[in-house]
């Protein structure tokens, strides 16, 4: 099957994966839209290959790393979906309190691609700490088609605090020195920005490309934030401004960053949305963020 270059597709493509990875396509119809752009050899399974993740050659930190000490634990959370899996991870042999860092996943359960994250997080220098919130309806399935599925049946307000229960649980840990922040990806993102606004003794929020707080939330945010979004990713950026100009009119501590020519999902490198420079800029700026707000 020919493999198509990144660079031979246009942005009408991922304009519509976009669209079918938010559940606002279905298959039938993101297939019937993708065959407009099948054109000689680019036909639509080479296209479809070309669009999904691909885990088994992509991760940078896999399991089993040996700098890392990692293991799935279980966690109640009350006001949830009670008992939830998640991914802990630390460095080796390390016997100093660590910020803790709660990574949050995209809108498909807890996939090899966020474990990873989590694993990068630890060799950093933090606890991690990486919820699957599949867990009530039998964990992330293994991939992410049906991922998305099983997670639209979820609400994502119970799902918040599974997560709020995660920081919590994250916070008591012997290895946890008490100050835990937050990084999300799209749904995480979201995710990430209420939990800002609805946890006080949130230490820090990184948001990646992740929908805004209701306006009215805003006020309660006391975590600085670092926000990351990608140009070409117009559909969560119209909320920015009104956004920005509430962080600005309530005093709040944000920085935010807008990397050029870039799409939603760019910090995914198991992709072809994934954007090297843009996301070794902003994975650096994120490390920098924490170790300055956690530490």
């Amino acid at each position: 099957m020919y493999t198509p270059k990144k660079e031979d597709i246009q942005q009408e493509v991922f304009d519509l994966y976009d669209d079918y990875a938010h559940n606002r396509l279905s298959r039938a119809d993101f297939m019937q839209k993708l065959s407009l752009f099948a054109v000689g050899s680019l036909t639509v399974p080479a296209l479809m290959s070309f669009l999904m993740p691909e885990y088994k050659n992509s991760l940078q930190v896999k399991a089993g790393d040996p700098r890392i000490t990692e293991a799935y634990i279980t966690y109640t959370s009350p006001k949830g979906g009670g008992q939830i899996k998640a991914l802990l991870c630390m460095p080796k042999d390390n016997t100093k309190k660590l910020g803790g860092i709660l990574v949050v996943h995209e809108n498909r359960g807890l996939n090899p691609h966020i474990e990873d994250v989590a694993r990068r997080a630890a060799l950093a220098g933090f606890i991690s700490l990486a919820p699957d919130m599949l867990s009530p309806l039998g964990g992330y399935p293994g991939n992410d088609d049906t991922g998305r599925e099983m997670q639209s049946k979820r609400d994502r307000n119970e799902m918040l605090e599974d997560f709020i229960a995660g920081a919590n649980y994250l916070q008591e840990q012997p290895s946890c020195n008490g100050k835990v922040g937050v990084v999300g990806f799209c749904f995480g993102g979201w995710i990430a920005n209420m939990m800002a606004a609805r946890v006080p003794s949130l230490a820090a929020a990184v948001p990646f490309y992740g929908g805004q707080p209701p306006l009215e939330e805003v006020p309660n945010i006391k975590a600085p934030l670092q926000i990351h979004y990608a140009e070409l990713d117009t559909r969560v950026n119209e909320g920015w401004p009104a956004y920005e100009q509430t962080l600005k009119d309530n005093k709040k501590e944000y920085t935010a960053f807008i990397y050029p020519k870039a799409n939603h999902g760019f910090h995914n490198d198991t992709t072809p949305r994934y954007d090297r420079p843009a996301a070794e800029l902003a994975w650096k700026r994120t490390i920098e963020f924490f170790q300055a707000q956690l530490q």
